[in-house]
């Protein structure tokens, strides 16, 4: 979500190989691009997959195989890979969430949602007083910032079990009309088959997810030397988000995960700021006197000056890899949960692996 400049930038960015026809991702410096013709759809390479119950074995087994030489950023190109080492899909279906410039993992770096902070997890910046005596912003309001990212993904978790209600009928019997990929998906919200919305839906819930472990201070380390403005404090986890536990928020009342979550966040906790549009409905001229996105905490690119300090830049590839797989195996957990009756949620979680389920799913 990459050029670095003097200001806070973050664009998009095509893959190695672009899709003919594929609509460019948009840069979020205001350039508006698009490609014409009939995208295609290239058989993605076989990605390995990590299969491990214990979330802290796979972070570290994504650890020990992440490349450590540069990689494609936190853009079109490194989201497609960290969504496909995540997921053990099919890959018509595969291409169809993690393709870097149309896919539905990129769909919200795209006009008009490219520009929406809780989005891409943007503006929860905070130095404790230690660190900043007179920080602009307060623990409250940055903690506020996150809540709203996460409101996002919960909102959509609900609407993707939702509209998952429509890839089976009633007795459990794949609609192939509803799962049918022969011609690509519109993410534009809406009415149409059900596989594309849900796709659409997990989506636009699991970007901002992914940015998280980029934009915030989660995983790193700061550079040595003093703790400040440009080089903050690093949290060093290696361990998922507990307060990104979006399957269990998702049958609470937000009044109750909010409360839930916000004391799951620890103090020095900063994602950085960005001059996109807040929770509050404010887009700041800049980030003067915060914590930026840009020059202190994006691991967006392994040249992204907070990549370079250690290993930070795979470990925040590490870390959205293994939430993203978390988040996927829950969502299937609440699909058998809510439809049980005549294997429906089986049969769900198998339209959504598979490329043609009507013949994989009898």
């Amino acid at each position: 979500m990459v050029v670095l400049s003097r200001r806070p930038e973050r664009r998009s960015k095509a893959s190695a190989s672009v899709r003919p026809g594929s609509p460019s991702s948009d840069s979020r410096t205001g350039a508006d691009q698009e490609s014409s013709g009939i995208r295609g759809r290239p058989m993605p390479p076989g990605l390995p997959r990590t299969s491990c119950t214990a979330l802290a074995a796979l972070l570290t087994a994504v650890l020990a195989t992440a490349p450590a030489g540069p990689a494609f950023a936190f853009t079109g190109g490194n989201h497609e890979d960290i969504t496909r080492a995540a997921l053990p899909w099919e890959p018509i279906t595969l291409t169809e969430m993690a393709d870097a410039q149309a896919g539905a993992i990129n769909a919200n770096d795209h006009p008009p949602y490219f520009d929406v902070g809780p989005l891409h997890c943007d503006n929860a910046d905070y130095l404790a007083p230690r660190y900043a005596s007179d920080y602009p912003r307060t623990r409250d309001e940055a903690t506020t910032e996150l809540l709203a990212c996460i409101r996002t993904s919960v909102t959509r978790f609900r609407n993707a079990v939702e509209v998952a209600d429509g890839l089976v009928d009633a007795d459990g019997k794949v609609r192939a009309d509803q799962s049918d990929l022969s011609s690509h998906c519109t993410w534009d919200g809406k009415p149409g088959r059900a596989k594309c919305a849900v796709l659409e839906q997990l989506g636009r819930g699991w970007h901002q997810i992914e940015d998280f472990y980029s934009h915030s201070n989660w995983s790193d380390r700061p550079a040595t030397g003093p703790v400040g403005l440009d080089n903050p404090p690093g949290l060093e986890r290696t361990d998922v988000a507990p307060f990104l536990d979006i399957r269990r928020y998702s049958a609470m009342k937000d009044a109750d995960w909010t409360r839930d979550a916000r004391e799951r966040i620890p103090a020095d906790l900063a994602t950085g700021c960005y001059t996109d549009t807040d929770s509050t409905g404010v887009k700041p001229a800049d980030c003067d006197g915060r914590v930026t996105h840009n020059r202190a905490l994006t691991k967006d690119t392994a040249a992204s000056p907070r990549s370079k300090t250690g290993d930070n830049f795979r470990h925040a590839t590490a870390g959205a890899t293994a939430e993203i797989t978390r988040q996927w195996n829950d969502f299937k957990a609440e699909l058998l949960a809510k439809y049980p009756d005549h294997r429906r949620g089986a049969q769900m979680v198998c339209v959504l692996v598979h490329d043609e389920p009507a013949g994989a799913c009898p």
